[in-house]
Formats: C-alpha cells, sequence, structure tokens
C-alpha cells in the first residue's frame, strides 16, 4: 500500500510511480470498499485551497496523484521532490490493460452525449477483457436534482462494476464521487476531468513530447484558447505568490 505522502502547500500528494499507482488501485478493488481517488494540478490545487469542503475531500481520499508538471517542479524546490507524474487518461489506460487479465468492469460516468460510451468501446477494443458494463451523461444541472442523483446511483450500483472514472469536471466530478460513493458501491471511483473525452478521440490529445515536457496545456490553450487561455495564463498564474511565499519559508529554514 501508500508508503509515502509528501506535503505540498498545505495538501498531500501520494509519492507514487505510474506502475506503483496501479498496484494500489489493485489492491482497494480487492478490498472491495468504496474509496476515492483524486490527481492535482495547478487548477485542482487553488481549487482546493480556496474551498474548505474540496480540502476536506482531497484529504479523505484514499490516493492523490500529481496531475501536473509544474506541482513537481514547485514541491522539488521546496525539498520534497516526486517520484513521476501521471496524467489522467494515462492512468486510466493503463488500469484497463492490466486490469484487462482480472476481467474489471469499468463504469465511464460523465461528458458530452456519446462520449463515455465511445471511451468504454475504446477501451474494450484495445484492452480485450475490459468490460464498460455502463456508461450516461447525465444533463446540466443534475447535481441539484435528487432525483436524477437517485437513478445515477441505482444505475451504478445494479452495473456491479469494479471501476468507475468520472469525467465532469471539478469540483463537480469530486463532490458526486464523495457524496455517493457509499450508496452506489463500487470499489474505485476516479475524478479523470477530460480523459474520458481524450480517449473517446472526441478532444485530440498533445504529441508526446509535449505531454512529458510539460507542454499539454499548451496544446490545450491552441486547441480551445477562447476558453482555456484565462483558466492557463490569468486564474492559474495565482499559484506563483503561494509558492514564493512557501519558497521563502523553506529559505529561511536552511
Amino acid at each position: 500500500m501508500i508508503e509515502k505522502r509528501i506535503p505540498f502547500m498545505g495538501i498531500t500528494i501520494d509519492d507514487l510511480t505510474l506502475d506503483e499507482i496501479v498496484v494500489n488501485v489493485f489492491e482497494m478493488v480487492d478490498h472491495r470498499k468504496p474509496v476515492q481517488i483524486v490527481g492535482v494540478n495547478v487548477d485542482q490545487y487553488l481549487l482546493v485551497k480556496r474551498h474548505e469542503y474540496s480540502r476536506k475531500i482531497f484529504a479523505e481520499a484514499s490516493l492523490v496523484f500529481v496531475d501536473g508538471k509544474p506541482i513537481m517542479y514547485m514541491s522539488k524546490l521546496l525539498g520534497h521532490p516526486l517520484k513521476q507524474r501521471t496524467t489522467g487518461p494515462d492512468l486510466m489506460e493503463n488500469i484497463c490493460k492490466r486490469g484487462a487479465e482480472r476481467k474489471y468492469k469499468i463504469f465511464l460516468l460523465g461528458a458530452g452525449p456519446g462520449v463515455a460510451e465511445k471511451c468504454g468501446n475504446v477501451l474494450m477494443e484495445r484492452y480485450p477483457g475490459i468490460q464498460s458494463v455502463g456508461s450516461y451523461s447525465p444533463p446540466f444541472g443534475f447535481q441539484n436534482d435528487k432525483k436524477e442523483i437517485e437513478k445515477i446511483n441505482f444505475m451504478l450500483k445494479e452495473s456491479k462494476a469494479d471501476l468507475l472514472f468520472v469525467g465532469m469536471g471539478s469540483p463537480k466530478q469530486d463532490y458526486f464521487i464523495y457524496e455517493n460513493m457509499a450508496k452506489y458501491q463500487i470499489p474505485v471511483s476516479f475524478s479523470m476531468g477530460a480523459a474520458l473525452d481524450f480517449i473517446a478521440g472526441n478532444v485530440k490529445r498533445a504529441p508526446r513530447w509535449m505531454i512529458e515536457c510539460g507542454l499539454e496545456w499548451l496544446y490545450r490553450v491552441w486547441q480551445d484558447p477562447k476558453r482555456l487561455w484565462k483558466r492557463y495564463f490569468v486564474h492559474d498564474m495565482k499559484i506563483v505568490p503561494i509558492f514564493l511565499r512557501e519558497l521563502l519559508k523553506t529559505r529561511k529554514k536552511i
């Protein structure tokens, strides 16, 4: 199980490689006790910093993986180097690739109409043995509709899935899992953001070299500048003064 948690500016991150995350996930599935897994990038960190409820969710999550190169760079400069960055799509595909031997059942929730179903079909084609036992794209505002939530929980519980991948964006996906996983009883639930869109081919991923260099965000801005430029060039920059203050504290302790 998880051996080392790294402190990072008020939260903790599990210091695991992709392979180690997969091993932990398989152990969690075997235990059959519903747990939540989340990833942290700059956008997520700022969300957690700003909202107490999100902080509670991240603090109670069974596994927090690093999904952002800037987080890795900052953590290293603060004296806590992390082993590896793991993106949502890479984690999802690796779990399905290795889980195919175990005949794992997966459920895909979120994204636009038809995207989750397509994602499930792609995964079954790539990794024979994986069973996509359900997919659903909730209507806009579903989180405020008690009957819709009950419908989704019933659907998930009846699926008898081993793994649930939720792609709704944050904090919506984090809140849904946290508030409902005890009701639908799927062993492991993941907040996956845009991973369903990427795997389904609905959104094209950056070239591998850009992903490895931490430039995937730039490719995404190029694809959808109207929606994303403010997030990356304005909102995410709010982490800079927070980091500089932490760095100054660290240097004063030396």
